[in-house]
């Protein structure tokens, strides 16, 4: 039987907790001045040189490793070389280096695990460790200006979990009071919320709200960091297709085109010590970058990945880091006709990263595919939310953990009711059916990659709650195994 102990972890604590930052340039991919024009998917923010977004990373404190382009996503995993500080000079020291964690012990750098997921309309940025990422926000505004012919934010978010280790980080993150100063003199009235216990876990939010009679830009700020307030062309609240559609009688397809926004996340600490064990990369150092994307593809299918979504919908991206930690990237075509109109997305996507140390154990699943709250009886099918959490948690097996699900409240407005349940108080009977009742044989597969629910009714539930934002629902609950 393999030995499933992990190695000891290297010196030095790591934030494995990410930020998560989301901005939307308009409502739709077909509201981008140049979608009609393509031919390829490649328009909006998609034709942006891959040079551009490399001097922003820079900015970050990121590097691109590997790239994989979708239909209507293009998908980097992202090497993040930490801005580090030493507190003994009393300045920022902001180091650019890709280093083991052995050597971020001696106060040099780190390796973490990020992504990056650019759409037409929209970019997903999303880093770990003591990356700058808001930092980098000025110039991503000035990329879509310039670039891709978006002169106005539609929306924004910026979110994450509560760090672990807040006094290693530096610039405006260091506290969520400063996130919020740096953000709101980008952006005025945006919102900031704590969601959660505050001495406990809790979720981290900031958002803005698009346009309203008082602001031509949607309660954001121009893109540009330095131009004065006045009047800027607004963006259209629908998309010329759509309203075409609409006119024909295609009401539903409208609304199902523009409204639709829906990300599940499941944010974990204190893994396991099998959960932790697989990510500790074996292969000697001097050979571990060489082998990184191939070891991180047959780790995805050893421990079950690669099972999370049928295949066959599934182009998938992982990278085991040297000497431990994992990122992977997943592009799901989950419409068959995805890509080929862009008022109607069919392609959305995962994302894992991983960091195994003891002390400080942590792993992160995102999606935005939507997800049915009822059981599907077809293996080829995108699997419904209860059956994908526990997917998710027997792999990593984690001692607490906390679930967020973040729809578009016209969704959720127009979601087909059961019983009088939205799609919100819906979302959080999965969470809690997921991980406080034993599977039913029924729920269990037959996939023998499938560890079929082992940890499920194990967990008790420490909080749950629903939030209604300008535009938006959120359901939010933390879980911890229960004491044996």
């Amino acid at each position: 039987m393999a030995d499933l102990a992990p190695p000891p972890a290297p010196s030095g604590p790591f934030e494995g907790p990410e930020k998560l930052l989301e901005i939307w340039f308009a409502p739709s991919a077909a509201d981008c001045p140049d979608a009609a024009s393509s031919t390829d998917g490649k328009f909006g923010l998609r034709r942006v040189p891959r040079p551009v977004w490399e001097e922003m990373l820079d900015i970050v404190k990121c590097k691109i490793l590997s790239a994989v382009e979708g239909t209507e996503t293009d998908a980097y995993l992202l090497r993040a070389g930490m801005a580090y500080a030493h507190d003994d000079l009393g300045d920022l020291l902001l180091h650019a280096l890709a280093l083991s964690r052995t050597e971020a012990a001696l106060g040099v750098g780190v390796i973490a695990e990020s992504s990056f997921f650019v759409s037409p309309h929209r970019l997903i940025l999303k880093t770990c460790g003591t990356t700058l990422n808001l930092l980098g926000v000025p110039r991503i505004l000035e990329i879509a200006r310039d670039h891709a012919g978006l002169p106005s934010v539609y929306r924004l978010f910026y979110s994450r979990k509560a760090f672990m280790f807040p006094e290693r980080q530096i610039g405006p993150h260091r506290e969520w009071k400063a996130e919020i100063e740096f953000l709101d003199n980008l952006f005025p009235n945006g919102s900031a919320y704590t969601v959660g216990k505050v001495n406990g876990d809790h979720w981290l939010l900031y958002l803005t709200s698009p346009g309203d009679s008082s602001s031509p830009n949607g309660d954001t700020a121009p893109n540009s960091p330095i131009a004065p307030h006045g009047t800027y062309p607004p963006i259209p609240s629908t998309s010329a297709a759509a309203e075409s559609s609409a006119m024909d009688g295609d009401a539903d397809d409208a609304d199902d085109t523009i409204a639709s926004d829906y990300t599940i996340e499941i944010l974990m600490t204190h893994l396991s010590p099998e959960g932790r064990a697989p990510f500790f990369n074996k292969a000697p150092p001097e050979d571990a970058d060489a082998t990184a994307g191939a070891d991180g593809m047959a780790l995805s299918s050893e421990i079950g990945i690669t099972n999370l979504f049928p295949k066959h919908l599934t182009t998938l991206d992982a990278y085991s880091f040297s000497p431990c930690g994992y990122s992977c990237n997943a592009l799901l075509k989950w419409r068959p006709d995805a890509g080929q109109n862009p008022s109607r997305p069919g392609e959305g996507y995962y994302t894992i990263h991983v960091t195994p140390e003891e002390g400080w154990s942590y792993a992160s699943f995102e999606c935005n595919v939507p997800l049915p709250t009822s059981p599907t009886d077809k293996a080829t099918s995108v699997p419904d939310l209860k059956t994908l959490i526990r997917r998710v948690v027997d792999i990593f097996r984690p001692g607490r953990l906390t679930l967020t699900l973040f729809i578009s409240s016209k969704d959720n407005d127009a979601a087909e009711e059961e019983e009088g349940e939205s799609t919100v108080e819906a979302a959080q009977r999965a969470f809690k059916s997921a991980l406080t009742l034993p599977p039913k044989r029924s729920d269990r597969g037959d996939d023998a990659g499938e560890r079929g629910g082992a940890f499920a009714g194990l967990y008790k539930r420490t909080d749950k709650i629903n939030y209604e934002f300008g535009g938006y629902d959120l359901a939010f609950a933390s879980f911890e195994l229960r004491s044996s």
